[in-house]
């Protein structure tokens, strides 16, 4: 017998499936928001300009959707340059994105490394377009992480820059899918420091890569989706007062994608809200019983 569980990746989700939502705030301590976050459907779409026939004839111009866009960016330093670093780096990821829709609306098994050598592409033009934007070429000020998920059902495509987080709750438990582009990070991985000592040292918020910044190395990371998985993209200002526990029990029990990051990001501000907080929730509605079925 076939279960919901592995019937449901036969279907294709339709927007009555997905429950979407992203809430971003300033916080208790800054007095500007530059964390940005974006959440987009990718269609094919025929532009009129002129025609002889009445436009309700000409039917559906714009096609059901082929796939979802999720990011979420944080300016660095807590100065204004990081406010402008990460609106360029929207900008330039979006531009990437329209330019490459045929490709990403096509894809297929055999394109899949030319998409992902085109998705790191736009993230180092993005650097780059950043940096332009800045008055001083070196000025940390103006960077920005980038964490950005593309979903093409039944497949999903990460690209990370930054300490900006992306989570995924499957089965119960929460897997961070990136990983911190921190200086106390690189220590932990050489063996420098334990997990608990990074928790506590300065340079836990020290990036060695972010868009705009000296360097940016831009991770790229290709997964499976399953009807059940629920993902988070979040920025630092959420982790530095949640933790990983505590983010899983708000996925695993919240009713919607909008009040989990209502939960989320409240939580953060009860604790203090020492930095601006963004958090972008996506998920599939329960998948319905085959007809005939007990429910």
């Amino acid at each position: 017998m076939t279960s919901q569980a592995d019937s449901a990746p036969l279907r294709r989700p339709t927007r009555e499936d997905l429950d979407l939502y992203g809430l971003s705030h300033p916080g208790r301590i800054r007095r500007e928001n530059q964390d940005h976050f974006l959440i987009a459907s990718l269609h094919k779409t025929m532009q009129v300009h002129a025609t002889s026939l009445p436009q309700d004839t000409l039917g559906r111009l714009t096609s059901p959707n082929r796939g979802y866009v999720f990011l979420v960016a944080d300016g660095v330093g807590g100065v204004p340059g990081g406010t402008e670093a990460s609106r360029t780096a929207l900008r330039a990821i979006v531009d990437y994105v329209v330019d490459a829709m045929d490709l990403y609306t096509h894809l297929e098994p055999d394109l899949e490394p030319a998409f992902l050598e085109e998705l790191q592409r736009s993230v180092e033009q993005s650097h780059e377009a950043v940096r332009r934007s800045g008055s001083h070429e070196e000025d940390a000020a103006g960077a920005t992480t980038l964490t950005m998920v593309c979903i093409r059902w039944p497949r999903a495509y990460l690209v990370h820059v930054g300490d900006s987080r992306c989570y995924r709750l499957r089965e119960g438990r929460l897997e961070q899918l990136t990983r911190d582009q921190t200086m106390a990070q690189a220590m932990v991985d050489a063996g420098a420091l334990t997990a608990a000592q990074a928790e506590v040292t300065p340079l836990r918020h020290v990036l060695y890569s972010a868009l705009g910044g000296r360097r940016a190395e831009p991770f790229v990371f290709t997964t499976d989706c399953r009807w059940e998985d629920v993902m988070l993209l979040c920025t630092d200002g959420l982790t530095k007062h949640v933790t990983d526990a505590e983010i899983r029990d708000s996925l695993a029990h919240a009713t919607s994608a909008e009040r989990a990051c209502h939960d989320l990001v409240g939580l953060a501000l009860e604790r203090g809200g020492t930095d601006n907080v963004t958090a972008v929730v996506g998920r599939l509605r329960p998948f319905p019983p085959p007809p005939g079925g007990n429910g």
